[in-house]
């Protein structure tokens, strides 16, 4: 018995070519997919935008981060993060928490690594009725490898600018007919196109399936994770524009600026089958210790020669417990068939807060550094000011869902579900002993209709709602004025199409409305006192392309338009200012083509319009046009070669922002080369 990467389904063997002793993917387009329903779907069945990148994808353009991920999604974007997280706009609403390993939340603020993942799955949209509070713009999934029964053995060595050096293995071994084990493990010490940056990191995740008849299978996993770099904010602005200093200027002391984060990560999945009834059971617990300490460029003087610095230190541990059990069945009455999904999730959190202001040589929390050489060694003590966090939060979740997937004919379909959340949380302040509390009920919708005028093609409409308690993604307080605020909530309007032209590519394309409110605004008659009057509206349209358009010609990529903007005053900006980090226009395609057995080559081109930094509106991102390129060889069976270029025409342009003055600029020409090695 053989089992998918994924939870559960039977590997579909024609989608594979046997190299050697390794099952590998020809084509960047997934079929099928139980993230967005629960439910092992096509994804032409499921009504809403998704896009899967798949491991091969992930490997052609030698993707090391989520970052790297969403450049060819249409929708989305990676914005900072503070470069101390993972951190995305969907649909014009940034998160640091909707992330998500195998269906289950991983939400505490880290980078993720991308070497033991088989896909990365983005879903767009409300999403809150399989996956709770939140991802209200959309949400990732990492799903991982877990042991199979094809023997594989994968090493990976790569090089390139600025001192990149890493290196992965993967191991899978079948013990028996009914047992297998999978180690991934992976280590890498690469330096930056910035002055001083640098990044250490090394994984492993060992894995063991267990399936002692054709309907039983246990699988037990469990990760550890560490990585540390400098930390590192990014260049000002002057006069609504980035600065023009040389992409590499580095502002503070980066000797003393650092990112560290050590995630462990355990989890156990039981499936069992019989008949048409299947029950899952997952439970996954998370270890989190990070933090990180930094220095952050400030505004300009009107002369232009000199920058604002401050410093600060930030940690947070967290352990999260979540457990999720799901009954799916099908039942038929005449004509129509129904698949049934109903689960119950209960889950808890304990995250604790700790922050220190920097003071310079021990007085003053700010500090003035040359425009043009804004390195410093200035002495700086880092202590608790009078804000500063130093807290305990419980959160406890228990929710119950249901879902009705509907085939009333070959031509017409349904989705319906909801689910109910009830959400806690306690908050406990160390510095004065005081204690908070909130509850709330969430009531999470979602239905869908689809159309199939072909077996290969089908029309949708969609409607969704998620809620995101007053506490943030984050948990990092509460107030007496945030525990009496309701939770924001998101509702998602959509239509859209899916096409696939072949069985190996794919088409689609939405039409959205995605609206934010219950956001905090001030009373415009009483400046002291918050209502939640605010509201944020995105319009959008999204095109996308997946898959092999010939045997040897494999695209990805899309266009997205959207309209982010304030629908009604909040506390940070009037009506009609544009959402921050949101372009109108992102393009994005990377075609591969395979001229011979052994000689392949890829050319990918990224276009993203103008952007504001903040929601102010007063400073802009220029738009850009990117190019990169890679070529392939195979000296055989068992060994690859394939070097990466970014950036190739080495354009100046700045990637992302934090604020008006944490500005990414965008890596110069840079090369990577990897040797691939399977027995």
């Amino acid at each position: 018995m053989a089992y998918n990467d994924s939870v559960g389904a039977a590997v579909q063997l024609e989608n594979f070519e046997v190299v050697g002793q390794r099952a590998e993917s020809k084509n960047y387009k997934v079929e099928n997919s139980i993230t967005a329903t629960k439910t092992n779907t096509p994804l032409l069945d499921v009504p809403q935008s998704i896009s899967i990148v798949s491991e091969e994808q992930i490997k052609d353009q030698q993707m090391l981060s989520l970052g790297d991920v969403v450049r060819y999604v249409p929708g989305i974007t990676a914005i900072q993060g503070e470069n101390n997280r993972d951190q995305i706009v969907f649909r014009g609403n940034s998160t640091s928490a909707d992330f998500f390993i195998d269906g289950v939340r991983d939400d505490v603020q880290y980078y993720r690594d991308l070497y033991n993942l088989t896909r990365v799955e983005v879903l767009r949209g409300p999403n809150a009725m399989i996956f709770g509070r939140g991802a209200g713009g959309g949400l990732i999934n990492r799903v991982t490898k877990q042991a199979g029964f094809i023997p594989l053995r994968e090493f990976t060595f790569q090089v390139g600018s600025f001192g990149d050096l890493r290196a992965t293995i993967d191991l899978n071994q079948p013990l028996s007919s009914q047992a297998a084990v999978r180690l991934n493990t992976m280590h890498e010490d690469s330096d930056s196109f910035r002055d001083f940056v640098g990044l250490h990191r090394s994984a492993v995740n060992p894995t063991l399936t267990f399936a002692p008849s054709a309907q039983t299978k246990l699988t037990l996993g469990y990760e550890h994770l560490h990585d540390t770099r400098t930390a590192d904010r990014g260049v000002t602005s002057f006069q609504g524009r980035p600065v023009g200093v040389p992409i590499n200027t580095y502002y503070g002391n980066p000797s003393d600026s650092h990112v560290r984060a050590t995630v462990d990560l355990l989890s156990a999945t039981f499936e069992h089958q019989a008949g048409e009834l299947t029950l899952r059971n997952h439970t996954l617990f998370g270890g989190y210790d990070r933090g990180y300490q930094n220095y952050v460029p400030g505004a300009v003087n009107a002369a232009q020669t000199q920058v604002t610095l401050t410093a600060y230190n930030n940690a947070t541990k967290r352990e999260n417990l979540f457990n999720q059990t799901d009954l799916t069945t099908t039942i038929t009455t005449g004509e129509i068939k129904h698949t049934l999904l109903g689960g119950v999730e209960l889950g808890r959190q304990w995250t604790d807060n700790f922050r220190n202001t920097g003071y310079f040589n021990n007085s003053a929390t700010s500090l003035l550094v040359p425009y043009d050489n804004p390195l410093i060694t200035t002495p700086v003590t880092f202590r608790q000011s009078a804000t500063d966090a130093d807290n305990h939060l419980d959160t406890t979740v228990a929710a119950v869902y249901v879902q009705d997937q509907v085939d009333f004919s070959k031509q017409w379909q349904a989705i319906a579900g909801l689910r109910f959340d009830a959400f806690g949380l306690d908050y406990h302040n160390n510095r004065d002993g005081s204690s908070l509390s909130r509850d709330d009920n969430l009531v999470s919708p979602r239905a869908g209709l689809i159309f199939k005028p072909v077996a290969n093609a089908s029309l949708y409409a969609s409607y969704s709602v998620s809620y995101l308690p007053s506490s943030g993604d984050q948990f990092s307080s509460l107030t007496v004025i945030t525990q009496q605020v309701e939770p924001e909530k998101f509702t998602n309007c959509e239509v859209g199409a899916k096409w696939d032209l072949t069985p190996k590519f794919s088409l689609t394309s939405a039409v959205y409305q995605l609206d934010r409110t219950n956001t905090r605004s001030t009373d415009p008659t009483d400046s002291t006192r918050i209502i939640q009057t605010g509201s944020t509206r995105t319009d959008g349209f999204e095109f996308g392309v997946n898959g092999s358009v010939t045997a040897d010609w494999s695209v990805a990529g899309g266009y997205a338009y959207q309209d982010a903007f304030i629908h009604s005053a909040t506390t940070a900006a009037a009506a009609g200012a544009q959402v921050a980090q949101v372009p109108h226009h992102n393009f994005s395609l990377w075609n591969k083509y395979q001229f011979t057995r052994k000689l392949g080559a890829g050319v990918g081109v990224i276009y993203r319009s103008r952007m504001f930094a903040g929601v102010d509106n007063t400073v802009t991102l220029p738009d850009y046009m990117r190019v990169d390129a890679a070529v392939y060889y195979a000296f055989n069976r068992q060994w690859r070669l394939q070097a990466n270029v970014e950036n190739l025409g080495s354009t100046r342009y700045f990637i992302n922002a934090d604020s008006n003055t944490n500005i990414s600029p965008g890596s110069s020409r840079a090369v990577h080369v990897m040797l691939r090695a399977f027995f």
